[in-house]
């Protein structure tokens, strides 16, 4: 059987990622997945290894109590050596001689000489603008296979691997399949419009444009729906009588809330600026066929432009919404859904298997 190596930048989660996703669905395939080092916290035996599937076997890293770098010197070789001999250890434990290795932050490039592998891949799916660029670049000249979840992260790399493939986030689509009429109803005492938002509500996360048209049209209710941060704009949209900020939910209840939602918004985050990795929520949004408004940075290429609504400001955000709303049934419903289907895990799994058989790697 082939042995996986995964060197994660997520834990091992109920609400998976997309390393998770992709590994988790892969056959044929004995993996060991290391979730990153809590910081500043001590070590316990509870987080040593946990079968979460079959062929999958979770740890944690070891804990890294200072944020070192190379600046630091033999402090920091020492760090990775530690880390390093962890996951050699884990290996030996479970039998695996000479795995492919996954890799999925340019800070993974420190543990490669202390770890026996056949191969190497690095999954790009964000910009690592926190590490130094000679990390990534070596990470990915390294790799035998670099996978990007964009276009611009693939041209970014390109100057460092000449094997790069474009690999797309994806969805759980039979989660997001059209329901019944028996399908509950997150809102019972809501009747005009509702326009909504599903996901982590980060800091840095551009609100604006929901408080914006929230204020102009106090007869439609926006659904903030997901785990929130300190947000600059809550407090304001908190007391707003048409603003419903329900907290996260469990992922087979997403949908739910999905479906009742007249339109769906998909914002910005103010630290991501150009960012052209779609996200796993737009293909929820598209599972729905619901219309959907989308805020874009300027100059910043549409992202499915038969499908979804792209505003640039606040006033053509309140327009795109208001078309939304006005949108016929069944207009670009099934395009919507032909879309998240091709995007469904599975799909994506069976393009990255091919990749890896092709090259040699499974």
């Amino acid at each position: 059987m082939n042995q996986i190596l995964c060197l994660s930048c997520q834990p091992w989660s109920r609400l998976p990622g997309r390393t998770q996703q992709l590994l988790s669905r892969m056959r044929e395939v004995q993996i060991l997945f290391f979730s990153p080092s809590p910081r500043g916290r001590l070590f316990s035996p509870r987080q040593g290894g946990l079968k979460v599937r079959p062929n999958v076997t979770a740890y944690t890293l070891p804990p890294v109590l200072l944020p070192l770098d190379e600046r630091h010197g033999g402090l920091f070789r020492a760090q990775q050596r530690k880390l390093g001999q962890f996951i050699a250890g884990k290996a030996a434990q479970h039998r695996f001689h000479a795995p492919l290795l996954w890799t999925t932050s340019p800070e993974h490039v420190h543990l490669l000489d202390h770890l026996d592998y056949d191969g190497l891949v690095y999954d790009c799916d964000q910009e690592w603008d926190q590490f130094p660029p000679q990390w990534e670049g070596s990470l990915a000249g390294a790799a035998d296979v670099v996978f990007a979840a964009s276009p611009l992260l693939a041209d970014r790399l390109s100057p460092c691997s000449a094997n790069i493939v474009l690999l797309p986030n994806g969805l759980n689509l039979p989660l997001f399949a059209p329901g019944s009429a028996a399908r509950p109803d997150p809102l019972p005492q809501v009747r005009g419009p509702v326009l909504g938002w599903s996901g982590t509500i980060w800091s840095d996360l551009d609100l604006s444009p929901v408080l914006y048209a929230a204020l102009d049209r106090p007869d439609w209710t926006f659904v903030l729906l997901g785990r929130r941060e300190k947000n600059r704009f809550l407090s304001r949209l908190k007391k707003l009588d048409n603003v419903v900020i329900p907290g996260p939910r469990p992922a087979n209840e997403v949908p739910d809330w999905l479906y009742r939602c007249d339109v769906l918004l998909e914002l910005l985050r103010d630290q991501r600026p150009y960012d052209d990795v779609v996200s796993p929520r737009m293909y929820e949004y598209l599972a729905t066929g619901k219309p959907v408004v989308s805020m874009l940075w300027p100059d910043q290429v549409e992202r499915f432009p038969d499908v979804v609504y792209s505003a640039k400001d606040m006033e053509e955000f309140l327009t795109l919404c208001r078309h939304a709303l006005e949108e016929a049934p069944g207009f670009a419903c099934q395009r919507r859904r032909e879309h998240a289907a091709s995007a469904a895990w599975p799909a994506r799994v069976e393009t990255l298997t091919r990749i890896l058989v092709t090259a040699g790697l499974l």
